[in-house]
């Protein structure tokens, strides 16, 4: 036990300062992700933290590329590409029949996972550009450690509970979601 604590906290030391979209977020959202998938939970709700997971990975990819002094704009493209592919690759995965079909369950007229994941993406964006916002204002600093983890966080925690609200009060007042 204390050999996994001293490794624990060795990754913590040497770990180097977080960039625009950071690696421990990411590992944050992907683990709820799975998470509520392995639980069942409603595709609208996965699809919120598949969008913001989405947002972050090309984040985190664009700002690697960044360091590495990478300018062609094509490659930034392909990076928002290549994400978004492997995210609407879920249509594609094998589940009792050969393809997962779109608008097998809907919300509004839309896709549950494809609803959830531009509130997901567009929630994740609007908290990072809160964030910096509230950075520059206070002279290049976040407010508390480790801002800007929590924001997106609980940007995404918060559209997750109003879905899940809608999802619990509308059907019983009747109004169909689909």
């Amino acid at each position: 036990m204390k050999k996994i604590l001293l490794g624990l906290l060795s990754v913590f030391v040497f770990i180097s300062v977080a960039e625009a979209v950071c690696p421990v977020c990411t590992i944050a959202i992907g683990a709820g992700l799975e998470g509520m998938r392995m639980l069942g939970v409603k595709d609208v709700l996965t699809g919120i933290w598949a969008g913001g997971l989405t947002v972050s990975l090309i984040g985190w990819t664009a700002n690697y590329m960044h360091k590495h002094n990478v300018k062609n704009p094509l490659w930034y493209i392909l990076n928002m590409l290549v994400y978004i592919s492997l995210l609407t690759s879920v249509y594609f995965i094998p589940v009792g029949h050969p393809f997962v079909e779109w608008w097998e369950n809907c919300m509004w007229g839309m896709d549950q996972f494809l609803l959830g994941t531009l509130v997901g993406a567009t929630t994740f964006i609007l908290m990072e550009l809160w964030y910096m916002r509230i950075k520059k204002n206070n002279g290049g600093h976040a407010l508390f450690p480790f801002q800007k983890v929590v924001m997106p966080f609980i940007g995404l925690m918060v559209m997750t509970g109003v879905f899940w609200t809608i999802i619990k009060w509308l059907p019983t007042i009747g109004i169909v979601l689909c």
